[in-house]
């Protein structure tokens, strides 16, 4: 048979259309079998490694007693409610790095690609909520004794970001540990991340971002540890961590935030629990080189009931102006979080 070019591009153009079609197919994730997988990992690995367009991986409530490695790019995972979807592991941090020379694989949800979108998940590395004490062999500890003791505050990371991501959002997710490092997109070079409508809780430094974060309608629950959040800015000086309309609390004395690399910390109408002890973001003693000074910014920040301390009285920089502290200002061009 002899087509003519008409016909031939014709075929072409459905044999393309049918292929976007099965990558741009959502994909249903159901614990019960009632899906096209049990297992969001599964879900994953049955994608192209790449697509022009976002693909989608709905999955159903229910608890995923995983580990999830996503390495493929412009993925929505989107939970059918966040307070029933359950995406949970327990690692503590210290014992995982005794037997390997990274962080890929220490959290619940390690992301090492691009344009990743979570929406209405609940993301829990259970290990300090179901702590038992134990002590490890420890074979890459430094100490003259490798015998290691495990801590229930120790560092556990529900989120990390890893191996030159630099691009991912969450909205209306639930991030969960006892310790620290929750949180934790890290790439100070050009990592760019945004949080909305998010609770966030864990230990010391539980909300790390590093590079550019914008967090808003936030909320941050401590449980243990001297800081909730934490940054680093020291990849460049225009790198910020935004937190607008966010609210704070936890145990009594709890501490705000904390860092030992050049940071930029911009707070806007947030509001501090009555039991926050009255203590400044501040400065870890470091033996690192901060170029640029204190740079700890607030503007409108309440403390619950009144009664509020002076040291984030409204000190925006110089012809900085509340209005102007959005999406937009953070990122610039680089990125728009509404359209990726």
């Amino acid at each position: 048979m002899i087509l003519s070019l008409s016909g031939l591009f014709l075929m072409l153009s459905c044999a393309v259309a049918h292929g976007n079609a099965i990558i741009n197919k959502k994909i249903i994730v159901a614990a019960d079998g009632s899906g096209d997988f049990k297992t969001i990992q599964g879900a994953l690995n049955s994608l192209p490694d790449s697509s022009a367009t976002a693909r989608t991986i709905y999955i159903k409530k229910g608890t995923y007693a995983e580990k999830i490695y996503i390495e493929k790019g412009n993925i929505i995972f989107e939970g059918e409610d966040r307070a029933k979807t359950i995406i949970i592991a327990s690692i503590a941090r210290d014992e995982w790095r005794c037997g390997h020379t990274d962080d890929w694989g220490v959290a619940t949800l390690n992301v090492g690609a691009n344009d990743i979108t979570l929406k209405n998940l609940t993301i829990t590395n259970n290990y300090g909520f179901d702590f038992k004490e134990r002590t490890i062999w420890c074979a890459s500890d430094t100490a003259a004794n490798k015998e290691k003791k495990l801590r229930k505050d120790g560092h556990q990371m529900a989120l990390r970001t890893m191996n030159m991501a630099t691009r991912m959002k969450a909205i209306n997710c639930h991030f969960r540990s006892f310790g620290g490092d929750t949180v934790s997109p890290w790439e100070v070079n050009n990592g760019m991340w945004y949080f909305k409508d998010c609770i966030m809780e864990g230990g010391v430094d539980f909300y790390c971002p590093r590079g550019w974060a914008y967090a808003e309608n936030c909320e941050f629950i401590t449980h243990s540890g001297p800081a909730a959040i934490w940054h680093d800015g020291s990849g460049n000086e225009d790198s910020k961590t935004v937190l607008v309309n966010c609210k704070f609390k936890g145990i009594d004395n709890f501490l705000l935030g904390r860092y030992h690399r050049d940071a930029q910390f911009y707070l806007v109408n947030c509001e501090f629990a009555k039991n926050m002890r009255d203590s400044a973001i501040y400065i870890v003693p470091t033996a690192n080189n901060l170029k640029w000074g204190k740079r700890i910014y607030y503007y409108n920040c309440h403390r619950e009931g009144g009664n509020d301390f002076s040291w984030y009285n409204n000190n925006l920089p110089a012809g900085v102006k509340a209005s102007d502290i959005n999406v937009k200002w953070v990122f610039g061009d680089r990125w728009n979080p509404a359209t990726n």
